[in-house]
């Protein structure tokens, strides 16, 4: 079992930043690959980010490349988002995944483990 907490989100105006943080504990954390999904009010989950075991490996939407950085501290058992340039259309509860394989173009298969998330919202 992988209990995950996500931490960090908040009201910052557009161009601002935000650092999310998703703490893991249970299973071992540091060979699973970690995501951050995101959803807007009506709005089907986005697959915003990933990393793979080790960081060596990571994926972007391509609605955030550019802007957003995954990253993973496995001392720490804990994956970061760091979020840069924000826009009203960032606005979304953001959500931390692992237990599950993600490839270069976006596809993913269903994370066996979720955060409860946590609300960003970008004022314009």
């Amino acid at each position: 079992q992988v209990q995950l907490v996500e931490s960090g989100g908040g009201l910052v105006q557009a161009g601002g930043s935000l650092r999310l943080s998703c703490a893991a504990s249970g299973r071992t954390f540091s060979r699973n690959a970690m995501g951050w999904f995101r959803q807007a009010p009506g709005e089907e989950r986005e697959f915003v980010a990933g990393i793979s075991w080790n960081g060596g490996m990571t994926y972007y939407a391509a609605s955030v490349k550019g802007r957003f950085t995954i990253s993973r501290d496995n001392a720490k058992d804990t994956v970061y988002l760091q979020m840069n340039s924000l826009k009203p259309e960032d606005t979304a509860v953001y959500y931390c995944a692992t237990g599950f394989r993600w490839d270069y173009s976006g596809s993913y298969s269903s994370p066996d483990y979720w955060g409860k998330g946590t609300q960003v919202t970008v004022s314009s």
